[in-house]
């Protein structure tokens, strides 16, 4: 009797997590749950997106579209860590998913539209599969410390954007079009890493990451694309 306690004393002990395994746990649950949560944003996005393109709404232009986004995001921020903060992320990407409408419906109306979209976002499904799952193997060069090298990028990036659209400046839109796709690409792959090796912790910000990484990454391929190859109908 007592060898058996012995034994089952063992046993038990041999099923509680160290700290390490407890810690890989929590980080496993947050990539779940951020990937579950992303899934659905896309999905309640591209609705929204496809709705207001059959309805044929106009784009509620840059003012509209930069306040409504930073609001909205600033209260995403303030929420995340209540129940509230599910409402307002799905708040953020269905707005996000209304301005995208009238971009898509713009590049439909080309003759090669619905091609130029499929392939954008071929190409951005295959960019963001693509580096996740580099960034979640054991061999990835750890970027987590080019995170205000990322944000620096993105602040010139989106400045040089805002006065490409003001001064209409085709050939500098282009540029940031370009930027854009590489810094977005650096964005899911920092993110990644951030969430995999437990630097965050909050799965809505997570999601909010990897979506405004996913929709800039698609828009200005989008762009590119459609300079580059677009055919008028």
């Amino acid at each position: 009797m007592a060898v058996e306690r012995v034994r089952e004393a063992a046993l038990d002990s041999s099923t509680v997590a160290t700290p390490d395994q407890g810690l890989e746990l929590a980080q496993n649950k947050v990539l779940r749950n951020t990937y579950r949560l992303l899934s659905m944003t896309l999905a309640f996005s591209g609705v929204v997106a496809m709705a207001t393109a059959a309805a044929g709404l106009d784009h509620p232009g840059i003012i509209v579209t930069l306040v409504g986004y930073f609001g909205l995001l600033f209260l995403t921020m303030k929420l995340r860590d209540s129940a509230w903060g599910l409402v307002s992320v799905f708040a953020l990407t269905g707005f996000m998913g209304y301005t995208l409408g009238p971009i898509l419906n713009a590049y439909l109306s080309l003759a090669n539209g619905p091609t130029l979209v499929a392939t954008a976002a071929g190409t951005t499904a295959v960019a963001f599969l693509g580096l996740s799952a580099y960034a979640r193997s054991e061999r990835a060069v750890d970027v987590r410390g080019y995170g205000n090298f990322l944000t620096i990028g993105i602040l010139v990036a989106f400045c040089l954007g805002l006065a490409a659209v003001f001064f209409e400046m085709s050939a500098l839109s282009l540029a940031v079009s370009g930027l854009f796709v590489l810094l977005m690409c650096g964005l899911i792959l920092w993110e990644t890493q951030n969430i995999v090796r437990g630097g965050e912790t909050n799965y809505i910000m997570a999601t909010v990451t990897l979506f405004v990484s996913i929709y800039n990454l698609f828009t200005s391929l989008l762009h590119i694309l459609g300079f580059l190859g677009g055919d008028d109908a």
